[in-house]
């Protein structure tokens, strides 16, 4: 029964492999791309950006660039290029909010952090009715333990939006902070069935909190399935599999987590504590017995 499966395993993966295709998205210049909702990357100075790996089928794709209106346009299946045009924006709103979500990712303390909320604030104070800036604010909130106000701006952004796969997967992660367990576990899986199965970050938070409660397996399994839908954008998320793998005492699967996330990221801020342990464990998993 183990080899069946094993081998339908492979011939599904397989096809997966096989259903991908190469895309290039030209733009403006340092556009961040999303597909699907998902984050794939940023244009670079000429506008580009290639992707080795895009599921075969029908997309969306998003474009956001600064002082710019952000777009979303179909990708329709065999594609393998894709014009984006976008066009100049005067809307404070939208304005401030790409100021708020710049300084976001590039916080580092809380000074700012709290400098990336108030241009939230700013973005939401001239259109209250704009839930993606409900959503970026509760995330920095999150990263400041603000979690009753982070609470809260998810659900006035649900209130604009009630089907909202961002934000259901963001009140998980405040829910997981605060060691409620149950109501992040709900709060992923609404994540999961809003986005009809698509949401890695649902599935990331999934993993974490299962691995919080002793359940690895289960946090391996979700996990995996984060990865097979972010197509290696996300490096780090090997590096919590192999951690995973490692506390249920196989080796051999952390090695390979481990490897893929330093082929992907070889200069990750994993990278240096990765590589200090990699030749014990492949030690390790060369002592291993192999059971027929």
């Amino acid at each position: 029964m183990k080899a069946l499966l094993s081998l339908a395993f492979l011939l599904f993966v397989s096809v997966a492999i096989n259903a991908q295709t190469q895309l290039v998205i030209t733009t403006e210049p340092n556009a961040i791309i999303w597909i699907d909702e998902i984050r794939r990357g940023t244009t670079d100075a000429s506008g580009k950006l290639s992707l080795a790996k895009v599921s075969a089928g029908r997309h969306t794709v998003r474009v956001r660039a600064s002082g710019f209106k952000e777009t979303a346009v179909p990708l329709l299946p065999g594609r393998r290029t894709l014009a984006v045009k976008l066009v100049t924006t005067t809307d404070q709103a939208e304005l401030r909010f790409q100021e708020a979500e710049a300084a976001r990712e590039k916080a580092r303390d809380d000074t700012a952090r709290q400098n990336a909320a108030d241009l939230y604030r700013e973005a939401i104070k001239l259109r209250p009715a704009f839930p993606a800036a409900r959503v970026g604010l509760a995330r920095i909130l999150l990263d400041l333990n603000e979690f009753k106000d982070a609470h809260a701006e998810i659900d006035a952004a649900r209130r604009a939006r009630p089907s909202y796969p961002e934000a259901s997967a963001v009140e998980g992660r405040i829910y997981r902070e605060e060691a409620f367990d149950r109501e992040a576990i709900a709060s992923f899986r609404r994540a999961i069935r809003e986005a009809a199965g698509f949401q890695p970050e649902a599935y990331v938070g999934l993993a974490k909190v299962y691995e919080d409660k002793g359940q690895v397996e289960q946090a391996v399994a979700e996990y995996r399935k984060a990865i097979a839908q972010l197509s290696d954008s996300e490096p780090v998320i090997y590096q919590m599999l192999g951690a995973a793998y490692e506390k249920i005492e196989k080796p051999k699967e952390a090695v390979a987590a481990y490897e893929k996330y330093l082929e992907l990221a070889p200069n990750g801020s994993y990278a240096a504590a990765i590589r200090s342990i990699l030749e014990q464990l492949k030690r390790e998993a060369a002592g291993e017995q192999i059971i027929p």
